[in-house]
């Protein structure tokens, strides 16, 4: 990823793309200088999967996402940081991956908003399509992404990067929609 400016990501079409302070959100690519902040939200929105032992990410495999995709982060006026989401470009299909909202910034429509940024990334792209992944021990997730258009299409071994808590099983739940 160059450095300098981080480029602008457009927003989703037919969105206010509003706060709950009604402060404006803008979508961009991540950059190199936004790599520490990046492990603190996701690590912090991934607290919730108690499943496993240790963090979600760490500097070492974000640089290494990174290198292999995009990030497609939100954030207000301020430069506040309130969510992201991998992309990555497959042929004419994309992929989405490690979503991460802000704790304090939940259930607040942002999941949906910066999903249809990076869906519409991944479109200029020139994919035609995009596929994510949901762990099996997420039972509240697949109803979600279904809702934002996803449809199950088949199951995947999972390789987490780190280990699994003793006694807990997990696979992974493949979800595609076209773009």
């Amino acid at each position: 990823m160059e450095q300098g400016q981080p480029d602008r990501c457009p927003a989703p079409a037919k969105m206010t793309q509003k706060t709950a302070d009604n402060a404006p959100i803008h979508f961009r690519l991540a950059a190199e200088a936004d790599q520490a902040r990046l492990v603190a939200l996701v690590n912090s929105a991934f607290s919730i999967e108690t499943f496993m032992e240790g963090t979600r990410t760490d500097d070492k495999r974000l640089a290494e996402e990174m290198s292999k995709g995009s990030i497609v982060l939100a954030e207000d006026g301020s430069g506040q940081l309130l969510a992201c989401v991998y992309a990555e470009t497959r042929g004419v299909r994309g992929y989405l991956g490690m979503l991460a909202v802000d704790p304090a910034h939940q259930g607040k429509g942002l999941s949906r908003q910066i999903l249809r940024a990076a869906e519409e990334h991944l479109r200029r792209q020139g994919c035609e399509a995009v596929d994510i992944v949901v762990l099996s021990l997420r039972t509240e997730l697949p109803p979600i992404y279904r809702k934002f258009g996803y449809a199950e299409t088949g199951i995947e071994e999972f390789h987490p990067a780190q280990r699994l808590k003793f006694g807990a099983e997990c696979h992974g739940i493949a979800m595609s929609k076209k773009l």
